[in-house]
């Protein structure tokens, strides 16, 4: 717990600048045009392979994990596409014409995802705007090795992935606003545990020209 107050501010992920709106939600079938986004919640059901059937949660870094083919790249696909992949990577060397059906079981984009160094990481639905605190607070508050100086926030906004960087110390003190959440951000706590999963969300996860480096 020592450790983790003393790594403090850091990192490539800016502070102090304030997100711009996410777009605006669209209401679309999610059978028809629904792209899959990080922490969905997809049904995988393989005819024959109870051991390859289940529900699959899309990582921060957009992949899913199934036995015999390890990690496949599920973000932005619809679920005809992941299916293909999938019947495809399965033909490849396991199965003779696997019969494969993907649907979405559970959807993050009206809810806030809270990751990382937390006790109860999850997606909690939300009604218009939540703040940073209240977020941090439904995940039952920050792990012991949690470094509560560094918590990044991801957006999309113009279909593009932004983030900014907060300091809960610093906010929970009043030197700092409580930022604004909106559905479909996620909020990623950093911690002793987590650091490789923040480097590949960073590099999955490219800044923008509108948050330059810290």
């Amino acid at each position: 717990m020592l450790t983790a107050c003393a790594e403090g501010r850091g990192g490539p992920i800016p502070y102090n600048v304030a997100l711009p709106l996410p777009d605006a939600p669209t209401v679309v079938p999610l059978e028809t045009g629904y792209r899959i986004a990080p922490l969905d919640k997809v049904e995988i059901k393989v005819l024959k392979m109870t051991d390859l059937s289940s529900d699959y949660t899309v990582d921060l870094a957009g992949n899913i994990s199934m036995p015999l083919i390890g990690e496949v790249k599920a973000v932005n696909l619809s679920t005809a596409e992941l299916d293909r992949e999938l019947t495809a990577r399965l033909g490849e060397k396991y199965l003779e014409n696997p019969d494969v059906s993907v649907g979405i079981k559970e959807s993050t984009t009206r809810v806030v995802t809270v990751d990382g160094a937390v006790r109860e990481p999850g997606a909690f639905p939300t009604i218009g705007s939540s703040s940073l605190l209240r977020a941090v607070a439904l995940a039952k508050g920050t792990t012991e090795d949690a470094n509560p100086r560094r918590i990044a926030v991801f957006r999309t906004v113009n279909g593009q992935r932004q983030a900014a960087a907060f300091d809960l110390v610093a906010i929970r003190r009043g030197q700092m606003e409580d930022p604004k959440l909106y559905p479909g951000d996620i909020v990623v706590v950093d911690g002793s545990a987590i650091k490789e999963t923040f480097k590949r969300i960073l590099q999955g996860f490219p800044l923008f020209a509108a948050f330059r480096p810290f």
